[in-house]
């Protein structure tokens, strides 16, 4: 353990936030480039080659479920190539992937890219910073996690404005091409120099033991309470989540108009840099279960809030009430692993924990578009997320019982 060592992980000469910066660094770029950057591919594609906006979504879909997929071999990679190896592969692959949007000329081409970036995921995205820093940290891991995560939400209010920006300017396909350059010129000698396990941790203190190994691990949280009592609840919410935040726009623009609705999204985006900010501080100090349902009903009680009123300002301080607690929701799940499930099968409970929150989640904007469609406008569907919010902060409060260790062995 960490704290056996005496070392002072508040220092800042402490290598472990040298880590969290590479982290930040990573979760930067791949949210950017794979999550946020999607509604910039979208437009400027269809833009540049007139393709329809369904060929382009579509692409999207299937990375979203192949990452899913691809994501709970995680503790297998880990093993078989090494941390460093496996980081340096989703950085090529999603360097690959940019410069090929940029680059492309048809529809098989953008599939190829999507696939690519789902690569990129399984290298760079939540499982492999959380099981690293989890390796680093154990007063902070919280805060570490706060911090790393972090670069996901900057990722939104910083990268895709410039995204956007450049194409008006030079054109999409060197925008792309520039932005994968300075991805790759600012992250690769950061993996290379910071990232590792701490001194003295072994692959199976960070969650990766071996693929007969991290097989066992997976069917025995399969079967294990405390694992679906955090994972399900965790998707809940994230189906909700997303939901709103694709039809956040359109709900908002007919009662305070396009400028006011972008506003609601840039103050959404920047309270969630605060919430996370804000959460790192105490979490540690914190049940991450109460915590994470307090998180849940706050997004259900701004959303209600929301739909009783028509004032710009309270829609407005709504919107950065949800979006306080959006970051949070991929924050939690490693402290509670960390707690209730322990290290030996840290990574495979992340890979299949993030697995099925993706798979669930991707679902949300659909079925809100769905509900809308068959009621008329967004009372109803925004009834469901909060209904899906406060059941979800029931089910995370349940504590099937003590701390169970899944040993893979």
């Amino acid at each position: 353990m960490i704290a056996a060592t005496g070392v002072d992980e508040s220092s800042l000469r402490y290598r472990g936030w040298r880590v969290v910066l590479a982290c930040f660094l990573m979760a930067f770029f791949m949210f950017g480039f794979g999550l946020y950057g999607q509604g910039v591919y979208l437009a400027e594609l269809q833009r540049a080659h007139g393709w329809p906006g369904t060929l382009v979504s579509s692409a999207s879909t299937f990375s979203f479920l192949l990452s899913a997929v691809l994501v709970i071999f995680t503790d297998d990679l880990l093993v078989r190539i090494g941390l460093r190896a496996l980081i340096l592969c989703g950085l090529a692959a999603l360097g690959a992937s940019t410069a090929l949007l940029g680059l492309m000329q048809s529809p098989w081409q953008l599939y190829l890219a999507y696939a690519l970036m789902s690569v990129g995921w399984t290298g760079m995205g939540s499982v492999v910073i959380a099981t690293v820093l989890n390796s680093w940290f154990e007063r902070r891991r919280g805060l570490a996690l706060s911090l790393a995560f972090n670069g996901a939400t900057c990722s939104g209010i910083i990268l895709v404005p410039v995204l956007l920006a450049l194409s008006s300017s030079i054109g999409f396909r060197s925008a792309m091409l520039a932005a994968t350059v300075v991805m790759v010129v600012l992250v690769l000698p950061v993996v290379v120099v910071f990232t590792g396990w701490r001194v003295g941790a072994s692959l199976h203190a960070a969650g990766a033991s071996g693929s007969k190994a991290a097989r066992h691990s997976r069917r025995a949280l399969l079967a294990n309470a405390s694992f679906w009592t955090m994972v399900l609840p965790i998707a809940i919410a994230l189906l909700a989540q997303m939901g709103f935040i694709i039809h956040q726009v359109t709900f908002l623009e007919p009662l305070i108009g396009r400028a006011s609705a972008g506003l609601a999204v840039t103050i959404m985006a920047a309270m969630a840099v605060v919430g996370r900010l804000t959460l790192g501080l105490f979490v540690d100090r914190l049940d991450p279960r109460l915590a994470c349902a307090a998180s849940m009903t706050s997004q259900a009680a701004a959303l209600l809030v929301l739909l009783q009123s028509q004032s710009p300002i309270v829609l407005l301080m709504c919107c950065a009430v949800y979006g306080f607690s959006i970051g949070n929701m991929i924050t939690f799940p490693p402290l509670i692993i960390q707690r209730e499930i322990g290290s030996a099968a840290f990574a495979a409970a992340m890979g299949l924990g993030t697995s099925i929150s993706g798979i669930v989640s991707a679902f949300g904007p659909g079925i809100v578009g769905l509900v809308r469609s068959m009621s008329g406008d967004y009372t109803m569907a925004f009834a469901m997320c909060v209904a899906l919010d406060v059941i979800a902060a029931g089910i995370v409060l349940w504590r099937p019982g003590k701390k169970v260790e899944v040993v893979a062995s």
